[in-house]
């Protein structure tokens, strides 16, 4: 591959596929601000106006500048219009205007054209943002498709404690991406089957990417993709149907979800036992009630046996292999393993 393709894009080209979250302002909170701001231009030039009086001169009246001929002359000078009734006689007036009232205009100016002044400098802003994210971002989960499935996976990650700037959305539906970006998900527009998507979204310094697309041929070109780009990332993919499970694991998926049987199963268990159904449930909701986690074995516990520890635990990592609490080789725990525990969700989470 030559060095044109392998070469990252430059920040300003990935403005437009690349969007950063923008910060939570409602519209009409921004307009108040606005004219705040206006409103408070206009007043200060009025209070130095009217405080330096004695330096103007107005040609319509007896010469007295009353507050209200202050703040006349701030409507008119801060505007632009300019009528000439009221002027600056004095050296030191004349300086005030050039040094502090030129200024105040020129703020007062921008905020009337402000909309126009956002849209012209969104290009360079949004540069700058999306400079310091490339900068600062490592060990981020990438979410290939942000229906259902990815919804509930982004869900799932926040709830467990992630950041929304540690999770990255990938999908072409603009709507999708706009719901995105309104929970603060850094969100990249295009087709994750191509690498330079999958570049945009910085998988090759991401710790793990979650492929939750509609189609399971989909999902196996991501997970291909992926995996080229990054050997070492955790790979998590949804299908629809059992029999492309070997695919997937095949281009390189660690964890293979059937989503249609695992919903049909408890489909069926509901019709009998639906109690079982809502413990599951709470245990795969990790904001409520009860949900499973994994932990690091502490010093304490080396030696002894996960069935006899205070919580309830499911399972044993040991290395890459997953073993059942009650498998013969995980009777006694060692430095590094894992445990996958049942945890109870802690007052934050569940207020």
């Amino acid at each position: 591959m030559s060095d044109r393709l392998r070469r990252p894009p430059a920040d300003s080209a990935l403005i437009g596929a690349l969007r950063m979250p923008d910060p939570n302002v409602g519209p009409v909170v921004s307009l108040v601000r606005r004219l705040s701001v206006a409103l408070g231009a206009l007043l200060a030039t009025a209070l130095i106006v009217y405080l330096s009086r004695d330096g103007y001169v107005d040609n319509n009246d007896d010469g007295h500048i009353s507050f209200i001929d202050a703040l006349y002359y701030a409507t008119v000078s801060l505007s632009t219009t300019g009528y000439g009734d009221i002027v600056p006689a004095t050296e030191m007036t004349r300086l005030v205007t050039t040094l502090v009232i030129t200024p105040l205009r020129l703020l007062f100016l921008i905020v009337l054209v402000g909309t126009t002044v956002e849209l012209l400098t969104e290009r360079s802003r949004q540069a700058f943002r999306i400079t310091r994210w490339r900068s600062r971002v490592r060990d981020h989960t990438v979410v290939v498709g942000y229906g259902t499935k990815g919804r509930a996976a982004v869900e799932t990650l926040l709830g467990d404690g992630a950041e929304p700037s540690e999770i990255v959305v990938v999908d072409t539906d603009r709507t999708q991406l706009d719901a995105a970006s309104a929970h603060g998900l850094v969100t990249v527009t295009g087709n994750a089957t191509r690498s330079s998507v999958l570049r945009i979204a910085g998988v090759q310094r991401a710790s793990a990417i979650v492929v939750a697309t509609n189609r399971d041929d989909t999902a196996v070109l991501v997970t291909l993709t992926a995996r080229e780009l990054a050997p070492k990332i955790t790979i998590v993919a949804a299908v629809r149907e059992a029999e492309n499970v070997h695919l997937l694991r095949q281009s390189g998926a660690n964890s293979v979800i059937v989503s249609a049987e695992t919903a049909g199963r408890l489909l069926g268990m509901a019709t009998t036992t639906p109690s079982v159904v809502e413990v599951v449930e709470d245990l795969l909701t990790p904001d409520a009630g009860f949900a499973i986690s994994e932990r690091p074995v502490e010093d304490t516990e080396v030696g002894g046996s996960p069935r006899h520890l205070p919580d309830i635990v499911l399972g044993v990592v040991r290395g890459a292999d997953l073993h059942r609490v009650d498998a013969a080789a995980v009777d006694a725990l060692e430095r590094g393993d894992r445990l996958l525990y049942v945890r109870k969700a802690s007052p934050a989470d569940e207020n």
